[in-house]
C-alpha cells in the first residue's frame, strides 16, 4: 500500500518490497526440516494408487470467538512521509490513532526490499529523515499495543526498488540480484524490458526470489511480537505482458509440457502465472503460522474496475484483478489462506460511478467471507472527511470493517496540499464520530484459521506445478501444488491422521488441533505425466457472454498498485 506523494506525482507507481521465507531447505529442496508443534514425521506409504480427480478444500466454519468484521477499524500508516521516521512521530501517530478509536494499525514494515526495523534479514530503510538507530516497528508495538491497537507488519511483497531512490546498502536484493546482475531475479515484460515506470519487480515464478520474498517477512515475525502481517503487492505489475524472463519460460515449459513462447492472451500461461502468486500467498502464510498460528494474516486486494454480482466467483475471473495482474484473493479466502482481505476499494465518493463500485466490491468480498474477515480499504486520501465517513459506514452496514488510506494523508485537501496534515486527521477524526466508528470496538480473539500442514517434495529436476491432496478416512480433503521450490501447504485442513499424496507416492503424518505440522522431504521417486494449469472458465471482458467489467481508472491504477495490493 503505498500513496503518491502529491498530484504532481499522480502517475508514478510508488513500490514496496516484502521478501523471503521459512528456509525449509536448499534451492532444490534438500534440507529435511525440523519438526515441531506436535506433527507426526511423515511415513512412507509407497505405491498407493492415484484416486482420480481431487476434491476442492471444504469449508470450515470459523471459531465462535473469532472477532466480527465490523469489528476491524484501521488505518494504514505508510512510510513515505512523516509518521514512522522517528520516535516523535510515531508517539504521535498511536495518539492520533487512539483519539480516532482505531483498533488495527497496518504499518509500512517493509518497504521496498528494505525494512522500517532494526531486526529482519533485510537492509534497513534508507532515508535521510530516519532517527539514526531507530526501530519505527519496535516503538509502534510498545505504544500501541497497552492501548489495545492490532499492529500488522505491512510488506509490499514483489516491489523492490524505484530507481529514483535506491536502497544504498550493498546486500539490497536489487543489487545482487537486478538487471545487471549474473542471476537476475526481476519480473520481464514480453518485449524484454523490466521497468514499471520507474519500478523493479521480482518476479514470484523465480524459486529463489521467492524464497527470498517470504524470508524476508518471517524473519519480521519471528523477531517482532507483531499480530499479523499484510501482503501488499502480491500479483504482476499493471501495464504489458509480464513473466517472460529466461527462467521463467523454461519453467513454465518444463512444468506444462507446452512448447513455443506463449502470448499474452495464452489463458494456460495466464493461469500457471497465477499460481505462482498463489503459491508465493501460500507458502508466506502457512511458513508464517508455523511461527506464530494466531498470527493475523491478510492481503491489500485488488479491486479494479466494476464489480461481479455477490458470490459470482466465476464472473471475478472476467476482472482485471484476475486476468491482468493475476491475483485471484477470492481462491485465497476459500482455501484458508487469508484471515483478513482488505480490498483496496479506492474510489471517489463524489463520482457516482465509483460511490457504486465502492458498494459493490465490498457486497461481493463479503460474500466470499466464509473463511475469513473483510474489510474495506477505502481512499481517504481522495476524499472529503464527510464522503469518508459515508463510506465507512456503508462499509459497516454491508457487514465489512473499515481501514482508512492513509495516516499521512487523511483528506483530499491534505494530498492536494491545501490543508496540513494535522488538520486533516482532526477532521476525519470529528466525521467519523458522527458513525459507529465513533465508537470504541475492541478487535480481539483468535484468527479463522490456526492449523495446517506444509513440507517440500525433493528428488526430481521439477519440483513445481505438482498436484498434491491430502486424504483422511481414504477420501480426499484438500488439494494444492506445490511451487517451484517444492513448498506445498495447507490451512484449515481437518485435525487427525492424514495422507499426503503426490506423483502416485503416499505418506503418513498427523495435523495438529492447533499450530502446522512439518513434513520432512518427501523423496519422489517417479513423475506422473505433465499437465498444463487449468485456464480461467470465464470469457475476457469485452467478448460475448462476459460481464461488463469496466478497465480500472487512473485512481486505481496509482494507487492500487502499491498502497495495500
Amino acid at each position: 500500500m503505498t500513496q503518491l506523494a502529491s498530484p504532481t506525482a499522480l502517475r508514478r507507481t510508488l513500490t514496496l518490497g516484502l521478501m523471503l521465507s521459512l528456509g525449509l531447505g536448499s534451492a532444490q529442496g534438500q534440507t529435511t526440516p525440523s519438526l515441531s508443534l506436535g506433527a507426526t514425521p511423515a511415513q512412507p506409504d509407497l505405491g498407493t494408487p492415484l484416486l482420480g480427480q481431487a476434491t476442492a478444500t471444504a469449508p470450515v466454519a470459523r471459531s465462535q470467538a473469532t472477532p466480527d468484521s465490523t469489528q476491524i477499524r484501521g488505518l494504514w500508516v505508510d512510510g513515505f512521509g512523516p509518521g514512522l521516521k522517528t520516535a516523535a512521530q510515531v508517539r504521535q501517530m498511536v495518539e492520533d490513532a487512539d483519539r480516532m478509536n482505531i483498533n488495527t494499525l497496518i504499518v509500512q514494515t517493509i518497504r521496498r526490499a528494505d525494512c522500517f526495523c532494526l531486526k529482519s534479514s533485510l537492509p534497513v530503510v534508507s532515508d535521510k529523515d530516519m532517527q539514526p538507530g531507530f526501530d519505527p516497528l519496535a516503538e509502534t508495538i510498545r505504544l500501541a499495543k497497552p492501548k489495545g491497537m492490532k499492529v500488522i507488519a505491512w510488506a509490499s511483497v514483489t516491489g523492490i526498488g524505484n530507481l529514483s531512490n535506491l536502497n544504498t546498502s550493498p546486500n539490497h536484493v536489487y543489487r545482487l540480484h537486478g538487471p545487471q546482475s549474473k542471476d537476475p531475479w526481476l519480473v520481464v515484460r514480453s518485449d524484454g524490458t523490466w521497468q514499471e515506470g520507474n519500478d523493479a519487480w521480482l518476479d514470484p515464478a523465480i524459486p529463489e526470489a521467492a524464497r527470498y520474498i517470504s524470508d524476508g517477512l518471517l524473519s519480521v515475525v519471528k523477531n517482532y511480537d507483531v499480530d499479523g502481517i499484510q501482503l501488499d503487492r502480491i500479483r504482476y505489475p499493471d501495464s504489458g505482458d509480464w513473466g517472460y524472463s529466461p527462467r521463467t519460460l523454461a519453467r513454465y515449459t518444463l512444468e506444462t509440457g507446452r512448447t513455443g513462447r506463449p502470448g499474452g492472451s495464452d489463458e494456460y500461461f495466464k493461469a500457471w502465472k497465477r499460481d505462482q502468486v498463489t503459491g508465493l500467498v501460500r507458502r508466506i502464510t502457512v511458513q508464517a503460522k508455523a511461527i506464530k498460528p494466531e498470527l493475523w494474516v491478510s492481503a491489500a486486494s485488488i479491486t479494479y474496475g466494476s464489480p461481479p454480482k455477490p458470490g459470482d466467483a466465476q464472473a471475478f475471473q472476467s476482472t482485471a484483478s484476475y486476468r491482468n495482474v493475476m491475483q485471484d484473493w477470492p481462491k485465497w479466502m476459500n482455501e484458508g489462506l487469508l484471515d483478513i482481505n482488505m480490498p483496496m476499494n479506492y474510489k471517489r465518493e463524489n463520482v457516482a460511478q465509483q460511490a457504486g463500485w465502492y458498494d459493490g466490491w465490498n457486497r461481493f468480498a463479503r460474500s466470499l467471507q466464509g473463511r475469513g474477515l473483510t474489510a474495506s480499504g477505502s481512499s481517504i486520501y481522495l476524499n472529503s472527511p464527510e464522503a469518508s465517513a459515508a463510506q465507512a459506514q456503508r462499509a459497516l452496514k454491508d457487514g465489512v470493517g473499515w481501514v482508512g488510506y492513509s495516516y499521512r494523508t487523511p483528506t483530499l485537501a491534505v494530498y492536494e496540499e491545501r490543508q496540513s496534515a494535522e488538520a486533516g486527521r482532526e477532521a476525519v477524526r470529528k466525521a467519523l464520530a458522527a458513525t459507529p466508528l465513533g465508537q470504541r470496538v475492541s478487535f480481539d480473539g483468535p484468527p479463522p484459521h490456526t492449523r495446517g500442514l506444509m513440507g517440500t517434495v525433493a528428488g526430481q529436476e521439477r519440483l513445481g506445478g505438482l498436484k498434491v491432496e491430502l486424504l483422511q478416512n481414504d477420501k480426499v480433503v484438500a488439494t494444492s501444488v506445490t511451487d517451484g521450490g517444492g513448498f506445498y501447504g495447507f490451512m484449515s485442513v481437518p485435525a487427525g491422521e492424514t495422507r499426503i499424496r503426490v506423483s502416485g507416492q503416499a505418506w503418513k503424518t498427523t495435523v495438529p488441533a492447533r499450530g502446522i505440522a512439518q513434513v520432512p522431504n518427501l523423496v519422489i521417486r517417479k513423475l506422473t505425466p505433465v499437465s498444463a494449469p487449468a485456464p480461467s472458465r470465464a470469457p475476457a471482458p469485452g467478448t460475448p457472454g462476459a460481464p461488463n467489467l469496466a478497465p480500472p481508472t487512473p485512481v486505481e491504477l496509482e494507487r492500487g498498485g502499491e498502497t495495500p495490493g
